[in-house]
């Protein structure tokens, strides 16, 4: 008898999450070792655990899935990383396959999916939804620079120029130039659009 896939799973919404985890238990050869709400406890918690598969959201408070995917990497390269995502961001795909995710799982995919999903990443798989990737493939690479997305990655919370340049160890003429080129890049009205814009898409 094979051992059984051991499982994390990382959803910050308390009713999906107990959702995942009842689906799951009900699968023979799949075994949840750990559920977590926050991005930030996601490495610890496989340390101690030792998962065979991590299911990520990417939506995590404390630290995003992407890149708690590349620091789990680093930390425990066993273990492989499967996302929870929407068609409505399809730009995380190419970030995410750079942290080395393995496979992506639609929310609103059938639930048998996600279990066909964990088998195949625990052996060896690459697991792409393909609406997903034809989606990536519409909206196209993300136009910002790694700096500008770190400054409208740190405004998201209402930080100020000078709050940013202080975050980031960058002048505030410095912030200001990234914030206006990121804006006219993504043909957004202001900071705050800009944010939006970049979220929805899926690349910041």
């Amino acid at each position: 008898m094979t051992d059984p896939v051991r499982v994390l799973i990382a959803e910050d919404m308390h009713m999906i999450r107990g959702a995942l985890v009842a689906l799951l238990a009900l699968e023979p050869g799949i075994e949840v070792v750990a559920e977590l709400e926050r991005g930030d406890e996601i490495v610890d918690a496989a340390l101690r655990t030792r998962p065979d598969v991590a299911v990520i959201d990417i939506e995590l408070p404390g630290c995003d899935g992407i890149t708690a995917a590349a620091q789990l990497h680093d930390r425990l390269p066993s273990c492989r990383v499967l996302v929870l995502t929407g068609l409505s961001q399809p730009g995380h795909l190419l970030r995410a396959l750079q942290s080395h995710v393995r496979g992506f799982v639609l929310k609103d995919a059938p639930a048998d999916a996600l279990a066909a999903g964990i088998r195949r990443v625990a052996a060896g798989q690459r697991v792409i939804d393909p609406e997903l990737v034809a989606a990536a493939i519409e909206t196209g690479t993300t136009p910002l620079t790694g700096r500008e997305t770190d400054v409208l990655r740190a405004a998201q919370d209402g930080a100020s120029t000078e709050q940013i340049a202080t975050r980031l160890c960058l002048s505030t003429a410095t912030v200001r130039n990234y914030l206006s080129n990121a804006i006219t890049k993504v043909g957004a009205r202001n900071r705050i659009d800009a944010i939006r814009i970049a979220r929805e898409a899926g690349w910041m």
